[in-house]
């Protein structure tokens, strides 16, 4: 364990998550290759491949998120290589992410008892009291890679998860007792994997050479260890237009032509790293400069490292990402990809299609065989972690943001960074820590810079934390208007509209035992059959707050972000996914589309006091 390692294993999942999350090396755009979107409906998008030519005529237009952009430069394009982990480049694979079969994990398809809409019923499936035993073949740990035979207790009635900012475990793992200042913990106690979760990374750790922060806890801490933070990440890149002839280009198509819009990532990868190292001057002194930082092109003087030209094409997509929580993800972890799937299914239905949340198929990092590079080679889950659901694995999402938001390589993703798209790790004179290391613990397997793998403590504190709690107090001393909020953020306009379609308040984790990620992990007793109570439904959705960016799920998801979870949004003083919204006003007022009769029935049906008590229901979660 490295001394004073706390990490960021959540980072933005965002991450972060990360999230991502889960980045750099991306791969080019005017290679001569195009990918492209031609269909997007609430759960499936095609792909067509076909080779185009593109123009270099920029534009003058800097409307984040729409502004049609110049392709990369050939110098640009020939920095890029296909080597950055899936989750945090232009996904190659829209149309596997959006089709890929994956495990139901034991819930039944089309049905509608695993998720409430109303805050004050439970899932249906909470009310059976059947016990049952089974006995599963599959893997047990993380990092396990042998099947073994598995005698499943009885499986216990639903339980409410519990929810509290106490720093205190869920169950999952022991407590321990607090670790003091400059200790060395041994991971397995909720107060050692925190301390780790906590401890700072430092450039002999592996830090850098680009990164956004030293440690986990530095963007989620608000109120406690785990939790969310004010800090944003960066991310950037430019759009192209295809034509019907699928040609494409950096101006939209004169009418009556309609286009198809194609995001393309900044060179490296969309993530554009707040911090960098420092790096060496051959003019001196002063000794050391910050040559490996990052900024959003251009860049002209990108040449002093690596040679090569400037980056001059601007990427005028740009938009910051908040830092996302991560108390109670061990729950969302736990929840069955069929009730995901379910969940989108009955929006569509109830709504006539109007709400009609996208769920995509996303790599298992630590699925055997898995490539990080090659979401082909990876066994798939419906992604729920990340503001673009990049990630549906703790320990997935862990490796990324270990990579993405400190500068860590691991045993997920050893791969180092880049910055915009210039070599800079072990081997260029900057990074001085070798991504090649074995595991402390095993010799015979490579941990990159992250040794004692600490991803794998960062996942096991997550698992074991309590869900964010709704305040007591507060409801209690505003009670009327507060109940009167929570039946108005359920039923207006009505029952099919409502805030709660998409914020769903309630779901059920799957039973204990049950087999997920890709085969890697069974869901313990203190995670299994749980009431959770996250008002999400952990889908993408547009809502017009979309920020323009590609990820894993491809094209079709690029206005789109996941519902935000509502629980513990009253700790949360920047609000949507840039932190643009500083009231929870504003961020009403900024839904549309999918959100519009919503929006609409706020605006019209209710009267200025009905308003203000959704808002006081709001700062009570």
């Amino acid at each position: 364990m490295k001394l004073l390692k706390l990490s960021v294993v959540v980072l933005f999942l965002s991450i972060l998550v990360l999230p991502a999350i889960f980045n750099r090396v991306a791969h080019s755009a005017s290679s001569g290759t195009t990918s492209t979107d031609t269909t997007s409906t609430g759960t499936t998008s095609t792909t067509t491949s076909t080779t185009t030519s593109t123009s270099t005529t920029s534009t003058t237009t800097d409307s984040p998120s729409t502004a049609q952009e110049t392709p990369l430069t050939e110098q640009q394009s020939a920095a890029l290589s296909a080597t950055t982990d899936e989750a945090n480049k232009v996904s190659g694979s829209d149309a596997n992410a959006a089709s890929d079969p994956v495990d139901p994990e034991g819930v039944a398809a089309g049905t509608t008892d695993t998720f409430s809409y109303d805050p004050d019923t439970d899932p249906a499936a909470a009310s059976s009291t059947t016990t049952t035993t089974t006995t599963t073949n599959s893997t047990t740990t993380a990092t396990a890679s042998t099947d073994v035979a598995y005698a499943c207790p009885p499986t216990p009635a639903p339980t409410s998860a519990p929810a509290d900012f106490d720093n205190q475990t869920n169950g999952l793992i022991p407590q321990g007792k607090p670790i003091p200042p400059g200790a060395t913990p041994t991971p397995g106690t909720f107060e050692a994997d925190k301390f780790i979760f906590s401890a700072v990374d430092e450039i002999k750790d592996g830090l850098g050479p680009v990164y956004n922060a030293q440690s986990c806890r530095e963007c989620h801490q608000n109120p406690v260890t785990g939790a969310i933070s004010q800090i944003n990440e960066l991310r950037a890149g430019h759009n192209l237009y295809c034509d019907s002839n699928n040609a494409c280009g950096p101006n939209p198509c004169p009418p009556p032509q309609v286009c198809t819009t194609k995001f393309v990532d900044a060179p490296g990868g969309s993530l554009i790293n707040d911090r960098s190292i420092p790096t060496k001057n051959t003019k001196t002194p002063p000794f050391f400069g910050a040559k490996a930082q990052e900024r959003v092109p251009p860049l002209y003087t990108a040449g002093i490292i690596g040679g090569g030209g400037p980056i001059t094409g601007p990427e005028k997509v740009r938009t910051f990402r908040t830092s996302l929580n991560t108390l109670g993800d061990g729950f969302v972890e736990a929840v069955a990809n069929q009730t995901l799937l379910n969940i989108a299914a009955d929006q569509a239905s109830r709504t006539g299609g109007q709400v009609h949340g996208q769920p995509i198929r996303v790599p298992v990092l630590e699925s055997s065989g898995c490539d990080p590079t090659n979401p082909a080679t990876c066994a798939k889950r419906v992604g729920r972690f990340g503001w673009k659901d990049q990630h549906a694995s703790l320990l997935s999402f862990s490796g990324d943001a270990y990579l993405n938001e400190i500068g860590i390589t691991n045993f997920l993703i050893l791969t180092e960074n880049t910055s915009l798209g210039r070599f800079v790790g072990f081997g260029s004179g900057i990074d001085q820590v070798r991504d090649d290391q074995p595991c402390a613990d095993d010799p015979s397997k490579t941990c990159g810079e992250d040794t004692e793998q600490d991803i794998v403590t960062f996942t096991e504190f997550m698992r074991a934390t309590k869900a964010p709690p709704q305040d007591p107090d507060i409801q209690s001393v505003f009670k009327t208007d507060i109940n009167a909020g929570k039946a108005l953020f359920n039923n207006m306009p009505g029952v099919a509209f409502s805030c709660s379609v998409c914020h769903v308040p309630k779901m059920m984790t799957a039973p204990p035992c049950t087999v997920i990620n890709g085969g890697t992990f069974r869901i313990p007793a203190a995670l299994g059959n749980k009431i959770i109570q996250p008002f999400s439904d952990f889908l993408l959705h547009d809502v017009g707050t979309g920020d323009g960016i590609v990820q894993n799920g491809g094209q079709a998801t690029r206005t789109k972000v996941r519902t935000p979870p509502l629980w513990g949004v009253r700790t949360r003083d920047r609000l949507l996914h840039d932190g643009s919204a500083l009231t929870f006003m504003e961020a009403i007022m900024r839904h549309g589309v999918e959100a519009q009769p919503v929006i609409t029935a706020f605006n019209l049906n209710l009267n200025d006091q009905q308003r203000k008590q959704i808002i006081m229901y709001l700062e009570s979660l």
